[in-house]
């Protein structure tokens, strides 16, 4: 009877959090426009997800995640993402659905050993709401620049940019916005998460 409980309890959390993260994206936070990148805060729920559900909670919603950016690919509402996609539709749906169910996943081991050395429970939910938005870009940015970087169009991004190597792009391009939806996500994140798990656990 208590595993049942607990599975139905996962479940409605899982709901929960996905339906918070369409609200997100229909209210424009699902990708604010900053330079050929979009700042994105629907991080934030998959971190929820992996920290208060698990690691296969967490791919659930970073694919979630992902096929709303697939569809901002194929529409071309990602002038980025629509350009990647016109040269090769598998490796943008990789990039967009692929990396960001990966980073869902490692975002709940993060917490997961982070937990088990956080005996008082105060800082590895930081940790882990932190994790989502840095694997995020690590992965994404890492397939850009495994597949596409030799394209036209990121070539010149480079040239723009003045970047001398694949890993000076990725630190000129990311920049404060990465920084800042990093802090975001982690501080509102590691909050919201500490707090409803203490709520629930009641």
């Amino acid at each position: 009877m208590k595993t049942t409980s607990n599975h139905v309890r996962r479940l409605t959390k899982l709901a929960l959090l996905i339906a918070i993260e369409l609200v997100m994206r229909a209210i424009g936070l699902g990708a604010v426009p900053v330079g050929p990148l979009n700042m994105s805060f629907l991080t934030l729920p998959i971190a929820m997800g992996a920290i208060l559900c698990g690691p296969l909670e967490g791919m659930i919603m970073g694919g979630i995640f992902g096929i709303l950016s697939l569809t901002d690919a194929i529409s071309g509402r990602s002038v980025m993402t629509g350009t990647f996609f016109s040269i090769s539709p598998l490796h943008t749906v990789i990039l967009c659905v692929g990396m960001r169910m990966l980073m869902g996943l490692c975002c709940g081991y993060v917490y997961k050993l982070c937990a088990k050395a956080d005996h008082k429970g105060t800082w590895s939910y930081f940790v882990g709401a932190v994790s989502a938005p840095l694997l995020n870009t690590l992965f994404f940015m890492s397939y850009i620049v495994l597949v596409f970087y030799r394209c036209d169009f990121v070539q010149g991004l480079v040239t723009k940019l003045g970047a001398a190597n694949p890993f000076m792009f990725v630190v000129l391009l990311v920049g404060v916005q990465g920084l800042a939806e990093a802090a975001a996500c982690g501080i509102l994140g590691g909050i919201l998460a500490k707090t409803v798990d203490a709520v629930v656990k009641k």
